[in-house]
């Protein structure tokens, strides 16, 4: 399969170490393809689940439906970092004890939609340059927070002795896991630090979903590729395209909702062919009438 034709997922187990660009490098010179991106970056220190899109599939990196990510952290308490992980300079040592019931009392407050403040060893982007790169310089800045959704966050264990414990959360898109734990600590009154990360769930794909790097050098790359499809599962699908249809919605002829079967549908949809593959996502121009394109993968 070359570049030209390849179009779909891969769904990588990021090792710990690794930058997500790292990875991204590394499959380009195992898969001989330049057109890669990934679906959600991860730390360096973090492992598990980063969606890789091959070939024509990369267009679809900034417009996936399920954004939503599940996590399982390590974390201790009594401890603050500058970048609130236990990779960090040691700020702060508080040796208050907390119980497992203290930890469930506060973390009520980090479930639903919440208010987070990207830490500032982050890639978010102020004035042109990344608050990591700030921070790198000794700088810390005004940021401004944002809204983020936690649609689970369960204490999956805890060690009253060690003050060690694990997490395990789903969340939206631009959630910082290491924030969560970090103002956890804080309201705790005793400050805590991400020990370990792992992303279990991701784009559609859970961690057993995943392949190595070795094991996508070794197989043949259909092995290990899945259709960009499933990334979309969520989204209302057109019934297969005639092959009239077809031909005319990849000229960009202008075709009415019922002319493919979307009729009645609002948002977002797939568009399939007559072989069930995904053409592109789409949505109705309802003032005029007509399917309009969002993004395309032929």
């Amino acid at each position: 399969m070359t570049e030209r034709e390849a179009c779909g997922l891969i769904p990588v187990f990021k090792p710990e170490g690794w930058t997500s660009f790292d990875v991204i490098a590394k499959l380009r010179g195992i898969l001989h393809m330049k057109r890669l991106g990934h679906g959600g970056t991860l730390d360096p220190m973090a492992t598990g689940v980063l969606p890789v899109f091959v070939g024509k599939a990369a267009k679809a990196c900034d417009i996936l439906p399920d954004s939503d990510k599940t996590y399982e952290a390590g974390f201790k308490l009594g401890i603050t970092t500058d970048t609130q992980d236990i990779t960090g300079k040691v700020l702060s040592e508080n040796s208050r004890a907390v119980s497992s019931e203290d930890i469930e009392r506060e973390l009520a407050a980090f479930r639903g939609e919440i208010m987070q403040l990207p830490p500032m060893y982050s890639a978010v982007k102020v004035g042109g340059k990344r608050l990591y790169e700030l921070a790198r310089e000794g700088k810390e800045i005004e940021r401004q927070p944002r809204k983020i959704t936690v649609y689970e966050a369960e204490l999956t264990g805890y060690g009253k002795d060690t003050r060690e414990g694990n997490l395990r959360i789903s969340c939206s898109r631009g959630t910082y896991i290491r924030t969560i734990i970090h103002d956890l600590g804080n309201a705790l009154g005793c400050g805590g630090a991400m020990t370990s990360l792992c992303r279990v769930r991701a784009a559609g794909f859970s961690l057993g979903e995943c392949f190595t790097l070795e094991q996508i050098a070794e197989k043949p790359l259909d092995e290990v590729l899945s259709p960009l499809m499933k990334a979309f599962e969520s989204l209302p699908k057109t019934p297969p395209l005639s092959g009239h249809c077809t031909a005319m919605y990849k000229n960009g002829v202008k075709l009415r909702p019922e002319q493919i079967g979307a009729e009645g549908i609002s948002g977002d949809f797939c568009v399939i062919d007559g072989d069930s593959t995904l053409l592109g996502i789409a949505r109705t121009d309802t003032d005029k009438n007509e399917v309009r394109a969002v993004r395309n993968f032929y």
